[in-house]
């Protein structure tokens, strides 16, 4: 008998875990991605593309 709620209580906090993260996938409010993971919250695409240009412009042959 104490296997089974040891079981269930193992089933209901997993079930609690992934709704958890659903609702801060879906939910989610901050830029980027809503993985929740946190790996691309700190992604500046204005300045990627600002280095880009310039070592484009720095590729280009000088006339």
């Amino acid at each position: 008998m104490i296997q089974h709620i040891i079981i269930l209580v193992l089933f209901i906090a997993a079930a609690a875990y992934i709704v958890q993260m659903l609702i801060r996938t879906f939910s989610s409010k901050a830029k980027g991605c809503a993985k929740s993971c946190g790996a691309c919250g700190g992604i500046d695409f204005k300045k990627i593309e600002q280095e880009m240009e310039r070592r484009k412009q720095a590729a280009l042959p000088k006339i």
